[in-house]
C-alpha cells in the first residue's frame, strides 16, 4: 500500500469522519482535508484509481467519482498518460492576487497574522457589545416566555396537515418566496386579532409578516431613514432596537422616560427626529404604561417634525388584570404610526414571525422591499399559525399561559417581599403593574445594581442592572427578573437566594 493510500486509510478508518456520508465523498472529504494540512504535497503524484480502489477495498468508481469532484474545485490536475497530481494551491491564490505566494505563518493566514483582518466602523459598533449571551434564554432572564408549555403534539398536526396538502399539490405554492408579504390567511386572522384585542386601525393590505421585531425595525430603518438621520428611543429602552439602529448608522438621541411613558422635554424638540421607537402599552424595561396625554404629544410631535413612529407591541398579550391596552395606532389619525408585534413571546422563540402594521400610502414601497432585500419566506410555518389562530388554539393557548405567568408573577412577588423583610421597606420598591414577563425591583440611587447582577450570576440567577439599559449615562438603580421562564419551584428558591444578595449590599 502506498503512503498515500495509508494515509486517506487511517483517515476513512476513524469512527467520527463524516460517517453518514456516502463513500465518494468520504474519499473526498479526506484527500481535500490531507491536502489543505499539506499531508499530500503539492505536484504529489495520487495513486491510480485502480490502485487506491484496490488498497481502501472500494469501488474503482467511487474513487473515480471523488478524483473528479477534486479536479472540479482545483485540489487535483490530471495529465494525460501521466496521471493525477495534487494541485499547488499557494501558487492559484498567488495568482489570484496578482502577487507572490506566501508561506502560512503558524497555520494562520497572512492577514490575520499581520493583523489587518478588521470589521467596519459600523460592524465595530454594533459587535462592540456582545448582548446575545446576557439576554438570551435562561432562567430568572427578563422578557423570556415558558415555551415548554407549548401545544407541540397540536402544532405538529397543524404542520403534517399543511405538508399533506402540499405534497398533493393542494398548496404547492407555499414552497415558494411569498410575493404578497406573508401567507394570505396568517394576514387575515391578524388583521381581526388586533381589531378586536389591542383597537388598531387596519386592513389585510396593511398587514406584513416578517421574520419578528427585529427584521421589522431594520425594514424601516431602511426604507424611512438615510444614514445619519436621527432616531429618538427611550431611555432606558430596548438594546436591540439601538442595535438595529446602529447598524443602518442612525443618531440615537436618548428621551428619557418616567412613569407616564416617554417625556419629551424642549431638548428634545431641539432635535428632528426621522424615527421615534417607542413601547407605549408596556414600556421596556420599566413597564411604564404611556398615558393618553403624553400618546397624543407624540402623535402631535410626530406630524410637526415629519417624523414616523415605530410602535413595538412586544408582550401585548401578557396583561393579567383588565383587557389589553389599545395600541397608540389606534389614535393616529395622521398615518404616521408603524405598528410592529411578534409571536415569539406568545408562543415559542424561534417561530421568528412577527407583523407590520404600515400606513396605507408604504404598503406597496414595503411589500417590494420585504421581499427584494429578505426574501421572507417560511410560508409553511405560516399556513400553521394561520390554522392554529383561525381554530381557536391561540386564544386558547393564552388564556392557559396567562394563568400561569400570572401565578408565577405573584408567587415572585410574594417571596421576595417576605425575605427582603420589614427593614428595605421603602427603600427597595417592586414594579406592581399586571402585565408583561418581568417584574423591576427599583433599588436607590447608592446602590450598584451592576455588582448585584454579578454577584447573583455567581448564585447562577440570571437577573439583569437596570442601569444598563440607559444609553448615555446609568440612571435609575434596580434589577430586572423574569419569572415566566421558571417553575414555581426554582422561583421560591432562587427569590430567596436574589433578596439575601440585596439584603447584604444593603448591609454592606
Amino acid at each position: 500500500m502506498s503512503p498515500t493510500s495509508d494515509l486517506l486509510a487511517q483517515t476513512l478508518a476513524q469512527p467520527g469522519f463524516h460517517p453518514r456520508l456516502p463513500q465518494q465523498r468520504r474519499l473526498y472529504e479526506a484527500a481535500k482535508a490531507a491536502i489543505h494540512q499539506q499531508q499530500l504535497a503539492a505536484g504529489g503524484k495520487l495513486p491510480s484509481s485502480r490502485d487506491l480502489a484496490a488498497d481502501l477495498r472500494i469501488a474503482r468508481n467511487t474513487v473515480i467519482a471523488a478524483f473528479e469532484q477534486l479536479a472540479a474545485e482545483g485540489y487535483v490536475t490530471s495529465r494525460l498518460g501521466s496521471g493525477t497530481y495534487v494541485a499547488d494551491l499557494q501558487a492559484h491564490s498567488a495568482s489570484m492576487r496578482g502577487g507572490q505566494a506566501h508561506p502560512p505563518h503558524g497555520g494562520r493566514s497572512t492577514l490575520r497574522a499581520q493583523g489587518t483582518v478588521r470589521l467596519s466602523k459600523r460592524g465595530q459598533e454594533v459587535t462592540r457589545v456582545a448582548a446575545g449571551p446576557k439576554f438570551e434564554i435562561q432562567p430568572f432572564a427578563p422578557g423570556d416566555p415558558d415555551f415548554s408549555s407549548f401545544p407541540l403534539k397540536l402544532w405538529q398536526r397543524l404542520q403534517n396537515r399543511v405538508w399533506r396538502e402540499v405534497g398533493s399539490d393542494l398548496r404547492s405554492d407555499l414552497l415558494d418566496y411569498g410575493q404578497a408579504g406573508g401567507y394570505a390567511p396568517l394576514r387575515q386572522a391578524i388583521t381581526e386579532y388586533l381589531r378586536l384585542s389591542r383597537s388598531v386601525k387596519v386592513s389585510v393590505e396593511q398587514v406584513l409578516i416578517t421574520g419578528g421585531t427585529q427584521q421589522s425595525l431594520d425594514l424601516c430603518a431602511q426604507l424611512l431613514a438615510d444614514a445619519g438621520d436621527t432616531a429618538w428611543i427611550e431611555d432606558p429602552g430596548y438594546w436591540g432596537a439601538r442595535r438595529v439602529f446602529q447598524a443602518r448608522e442612525l443618531k440615537l438621541h436618548p428621551v428619557a422616560v418616567d412613569g407616564d411613558g416617554m417625556a419629551i422635554k424642549a431638548a428634545d424638540l431641539a432635535t428632528k427626529p426621522r424615527l421615534i421607537y417607542v413601547t407605549p402599552s408596556h414600556q421596556y424595561p420599566t413597564g411604564a404604561v404611556m398615558s393618553l396625554a403624553r400618546r397624543r404629544e407624540l402623535l402631535d410631535v410626530a406630524v410637526r417634525k415629519d417624523a414616523w413612529v415605530l410602535e413595538d407591541d412586544y408582550d401585548s398579550e401578557f396583561r393579567y388584570t383588565g383587557r389589553p391596552l389599545a395600541a397608540l395606532q389606534g389614535l393616529d389619525n395622521d398615518d404616521r404610526v408603524l405598528y410592529m408585534g411578534t409571536f415569539s413571546k406568545a408562543l415559542y422563540p424561534g417561530i421568528k414571525i412577527g407583523y407590520l402594521v404600515v400606513p396605507p400610502a408604504l404598503i406597496d414601497g414595503f411589500k417590494s422591499a420585504l421581499y427584494d432585500l429578505q426574501r421572507p419566506g417560511q410560508l409553511m410555518v405560516q399556513a400553521a399559525l394561520a390554522d392554529f389562530i383561525s381554530l381557536g388554539h391561540f386564544t386558547t393557548h393564552l388564556r392557559k399561559i396567562r394563568q400561569t405567568y400570572g401565578a408565577r408573577r405573584e408567587l415572585l412577588r410574594r417571596t421576595l417581599v417576605h425575605h427582603l423583610g420589614p427593614e428595605l421597606s421603602g427603600r427597595v420598591t417592586i414594579s406592581s403593574e399586571e402585565s408583561g414577563l418581568h417584574l423591576v425591583i427599583e433599588l436607590p440611587d447608592g446602590v450598584d445594581d451592576v455588582a448585584l447582577e454579578r454577584l447573583a450570576a455567581e448564585a447562577e440567577i440570571q437577573v439583569k442592572a437596570l442601569s444598563t439599559y440607559y444609553l448615555k449615562k446609568r440612571g435609575r438603580r434596580g434589577l430586572l427578573v423574569g419569572y415566566a421562564y421558571c417553575t414555581p419551584e426554582k422561583i421560591a428558591a432562587y427569590a430567596r437566594l436574589l433578596a439575601g444578595i440585596i439584603r447584604s449590599a444593603f448591609r454592606r
